[in-house]
């Protein structure tokens, strides 16, 4: 096998896991940290986490930003190696996904301020 090549596969199955392991940290951590103010006898507020329409917007952005800048990566290694442009056309993935969030989140947001 290529080294460039394993090289990639090792990282497409690394980065994912080390995002999860991540999360899974800054959850726990946040969780101590309340159940050891709640101990102490500290009114804890529950803190809301973004509304749906937020959630979809910031979706959107990520998956937009990441589809244009994967789609862009491939067509400027398209420049020195030509087999590389047929690899920009997934860009188109994450980009019609990142739309459709923020379509999503156009519409909750409408939902929930209704025109008076």
């Amino acid at each position: 096998m290529d080294p460039t090549g394993f090289a990639a596969v090792i990282l497409a199955f690394a980065v994912p896991l080390a995002a999860i392991y991540a999360l899974y940290r800054v959850r726990k951590l946040r969780t101590e940290e309340r159940l050891a103010a709640i101990a102490k006898g500290v009114p804890v507020p529950i803190a809301q986490d973004l509304p749906p329409h937020a959630r979809s917007r910031k979706a959107g952005i990520l998956l937009t930003a990441g589809g244009i800048g994967y789609s862009l990566t491939f067509l400027a290694l398209a420049r020195w190696e030509p087999d590389a442009a047929e690899a920009a056309v997934f860009g188109i993935l994450p980009l019609a996904i990142g739309i459709g969030y923020f379509i999503d989140a156009f519409l909750v947001g409408r939902e929930s301020h209704p025109a008076t």
